[in-house]
């Protein structure tokens, strides 16, 4: 019996050792592997699906060339692409799913603040950095602690930088001494943009005459818009998505509210025309990373080789999908290896890295130092205007 139990005792220690030599972390997955996998979270379906498609679209660009360049560190890169659905829960099931299950290095995505918060947990608790090329939230990066999170990052600018941007923009440029403001007060994005819009407008000695609210699929707004004419607001301002914007433009000009509407980069979609309408799409200004008009090489090449593939002009997204790919491929090459560590390092390390939407280092926050787009509507076309610069 004794004999017998000894038999069985190193039978299992043999295969416990035996399993122990072979498996492998998670993260050590793509070590000897031919590719480098990399999980792409984003909005391919649901609310803001053009976002997540966009975005999608200009990094399946990048991949392509650089596949087609040799690859990074001698692999190919793998995109493991997912959709999320437009929903905070999916996007936290994807996230956990291409961390743990999927064995990416990184991950790309989501679209969206309130996504990408989601989605960040899994990221963190896994130790796999997660890259956001348009969560312009300010506390994507920083916890409520004010502690940088330091497995996220991103590379578009924040909310509280759009918003400082378009006050100032509306109160220097436009000479607009009073504003008013309709959000959409179930958005973290519409929130942030509002409190940087009406703090430096204030300061720069404007009067925020009212703020008012409505929630996201809400279609009817000529009731609040009624009550904003009647204040005679020499400006608008509407944080939101293209979505309820494109129809507060429309109703807005339907019932003779003509002033100057501003907004943020959530006005960046070719749906905003089709819902608004070109007749009524004019003196409509908003923030955006990028402008197809810039006619630097790195612009003009990209706008080339995205029509080629996809036979229509780039947006925003796009662009910022395509630097979005080029930038982990830079940091994957400073990190020498696909390791999650690594690689979280060389992206918070990042100086001077020149892409279609700009030359930004990242800071001490994660955050990248760029300069904002401002893009005026003219007849439902959006037109370069301007540059702002950070101070």
């Amino acid at each position: 019996m004794k004999k017998n139990l000894l038999v069985i005792l190193s039978l299992i220690l043999t295969l416990s050792l035996f399993v122990g030599c072979t498996s492998k972390p998670a993260n050590d997955a793509n070590a000897d592997s031919d590719t480098i996998k990399v999980g792409l979270n984003y909005e391919l379906s649901g609310a803001v699906a053009t976002y997540g498609q966009g975005l999608t679209d200009g990094i399946e660009l990048a991949l392509e060339e650089i596949n087609g360049s040799g690859g990074v560190l001698g692999k190919q890169i793998e995109a493991v692409k997912v959709d999320n659905k437009s929903e905070d829960t999916e996007s936290a099931n994807v996230s956990t799913r291409l961390a743990t299950r999927d064995n990416v290095v990184a991950l790309l995505g989501p679209a969206t603040s309130g996504n990408t918060k989601a989605a960040s947990p899994a990221a963190m608790q896994n130790k796999i950095p997660l890259i956001s090329a348009s969560a312009t939230a300010d506390d994507i990066t920083i916890d409520s602690n004010g502690n940088v999170r330091e497995y996220i990052f991103k590379t578009c600018f924040s909310d509280s930088f759009q918003g400082v941007m378009m006050a100032e923009f509306a109160f220097n440029d436009l000479g607009s001494k009073n504003a008013a403001i309709l959000s959409d007060n179930t958005s973290d994005y519409a929130k942030g943009l509002s409190k940087n819009f009406q703090e430096t407008f204030e300061e720069l000695g404007g009067t925020i005459l009212t703020e008012e609210a409505y929630q996201a699929k809400d279609t009817d707004f000529k009731a609040v818009l009624t009550n904003l004419k009647g204040l005679n607001p020499e400006i608008l301002f509407v944080p939101g998505y293209y979505e309820e914007v494109g129809l507060i433009v429309r109703q807005a000009r339907e019932l003779g509210l003509n002033v100057p509407i501003l907004g943020a980069d959530g006005y960046e979609s070719p749906k905003l025309t089709e819902i608004a309408g070109k007749d009524v799409l004019n003196d409509v200004y908003y923030s955006s990373h990028y402008s197809p008009m810039d006619d630097s090489e790195e612009v003009v090449k990209f706008n080339q080789s995205f029509k080629e593939k996809y036979s229509k002009e780039a947006d925003a997204f796009n662009a910022l999908g395509y630097d979005l790919a080029y930038f982990l491929k830079d940091a994957l090459e400073r990190a020498g290896e696909a390791d999650p560590a690594k690689l979280k390092d060389a992206l918070a390390e990042t100086k001077d890295f020149k892409g279609v939407t700009g030359t930004f280092s990242i800071d001490e926050n994660h955050n990248p130092v760029k300069s904002v787009t401002v893009i005026e509507m003219k007849d439902g076309v959006p037109t370069f205007l301007k540059k702002l610069d950070p101070k």
